[in-house]
């Protein structure tokens, strides 16, 4: 989990949409038992985390955070994050363009502020 201050909205928003690829927190939907389905989730997850994975944020230093901050702010601006085979089946986790500006305001304040 992040150790910011995350306002609630945000926060739910965050889980809904990325913990199950950017967590340890990943929630495995029933189709994660179906092969070949399963070795795709689980390399994608794995992939995802590798980027990012927030219940290591801590950890990270101040430049690898701001570098992580950025890239978050690029990829939902440009519509990459969360990726449309998630947003696909998990329709809830998609950001409207109110939660997505929303998310880069925050983020953007949290960047400048480390």
């Amino acid at each position: 989990m992040l150790v910011n201050d995350v306002p609630e909205n945000i926060q739910n928003k965050l889980q809904v949409s990325c913990y199950d690829c950017h967590s340890n927190n990943t929630q495995y939907p029933w189709y994660n038992k179906v092969q070949p389905v399963a070795w795709f989730l689980e390399d994608h997850i794995k992939e995802g985390k590798a980027e990012l994975n927030f219940n290591e944020w801590d950890s990270l230093s101040t430049r690898r955070k701001t570098s992580k901050l950025r890239s978050i702010i690029k990829q939902i601006e440009n519509g990459e994050m969360p990726l449309d085979s998630y947003t696909f089946i998990h329709r809830d986790a998609r950001f409207s363009e109110a939660e997505a500006e929303e998310i880069i305001n925050w983020v953007t304040q949290l960047k400048d502020s480390l």
